[in-house]
């Protein structure tokens, strides 16, 4: 599966589950979560940097992405107040890679306790010394050893890397950007410019030569989609099923949807994220996740994950128009595998949504 998508991106939201862990679970069902664990960090196979945000990413991908890091040592690509940091304190920023040299893996508070300089806020409210951090990992000097609590442990990249990743060539800026289109185009099967930059962000004038010479080599092809206003580009060969009879929760962080116009684009299903929307202004929930039932998007579902009294809570369900008749009976399984999965012992539907009631009878 990693393999198909290239990485896990990583969120700090857990009102269902840890971000990076649902999209297996969509595609593979219940698994060990401990078997990702492990994959991760100083002792698997796979590293944490910037992919199509923070996520973890194969080892195959750490040459793929030293132009990002080369980057961010001139300040570009990062945040605002990260970049402002590296030009207004570079001997600070050495002076926290000394800390980490020193004493990794250690935590943001680990260092600020040793280190800060300056009572000034950096954004977010990061302290200057967890902004030197993040300005270190954006270049690629260190990385995450491990997570505690979802807290990262920085160490510097070469004790947590294996030498033999380390010692890889660089690719060209062009050939990285090509290579890193070619797994887009793999893991979307079909995309547009703006779809296949997207998957790593690559802007579109960077992307849209680079995917022209994948043309001109017969890497890719250039096809025309039904419905899609510009033109799009699959890799040679690839089969178009006959029939398609998916049955998943989609998280919001998955690659089959997080490009939204894509996803309309797809199975005409408006969709946003609402997590940073007020309450009162939400039209679907906190934390909504789209339901596949064949090869449509046919519901949505606004899911938390309530430890304390061992319930999935189903805060609001909703149909699609064209919602085929078993919506609600499919739907009531996939809670129920969901739940199962996340040990939770019951499934309790909430009073919001269309779908709500047939839920709760089925």
């Amino acid at each position: 599966m990693l393999q198909h998508t290239g990485l896990f991106q990583i969120d700090s939201v857990n009102v269902l589950a840890r971000a990076h862990y649902l999209p297996a679970y969509s595609r593979l069902g219940p698994y060990d979560r401990d078997l990702l664990a492990r994959m991760s960090f100083r002792k698997g196979e796979l590293f944490e940097y910037w992919g199509h945000e923070a996520a973890l990413l194969p080892f195959d991908l750490h040459p793929l992405l030293r132009w990002r890091m080369k980057r961010a040592e001139s300040g570009i690509g990062t945040w605002r107040h990260v970049a402002q940091l590296s030009r207004d304190r570079p001997g600070y920023i050495e002076e926290v890679f000394a800390e980490v040299a020193a004493r990794g893996p250690v935590s943001a508070g680990q260092v600020a306790d040793d280190t800060a300089r300056s009572t000034e806020n950096w954004g977010w409210n990061w302290s200057p010394s967890k902004t030197a951090l993040e300005f270190l990992f954006w270049c690629g000097r260190i990385t995450t050893a491990s997570r505690v609590n979802f807290e990262r442990r920085y160490d510097l990249t070469e004790r947590v890397l294996p030498q033999h990743v380390l010692d890889v060539p660089t690719p060209d800026d062009h050939a990285a950007h090509r290579e890193l289109l070619m797994l887009a185009a793999r893991s979307h099967g079909v995309g547009t410019v703006a779809d296949l930059a997207d998957y790593f962000r690559l802007s579109n004038p960077e992307a849209r030569p680079r995917i022209a010479e994948l043309v001109e080599d017969g890497r890719l092809v250039q096809v025309a989609v039904e419905g899609w206003r510009d033109p799009a580009y699959l890799i040679p060969g690839t089969k178009i099923p006959r029939k398609v009879d998916g049955s998943a929760l989609l998280v919001p962080f998955d690659p089959l949807i997080w490009e939204r116009d894509r996803t309309e684009r797809l199975f005409g299903f408006r969709y946003r994220i609402e997590i940073y929307v007020p309450e009162h202004k939400r039209e679907h929930g906190y934390y909504v996740l789209p339901f596949l039932l064949g090869d449509r998007l046919v519901a949505r579902v606004d899911l938390k994950s309530d430890r304390a009294a061992g319930a999935l809570r189903v805060q609001a369900a909703y149909a699609e128009p064209d919602a085929p008749q078993q919506t609600a009976e499919a739907l009531a399984r996939e809670l129920r595998m969901m739940a199962d999965w996340l040990q939770l012992e019951d499934v309790v539907i909430g009073s919001r949504g269309d779908l709500a009631e047939r839920l709760r009878r089925g």
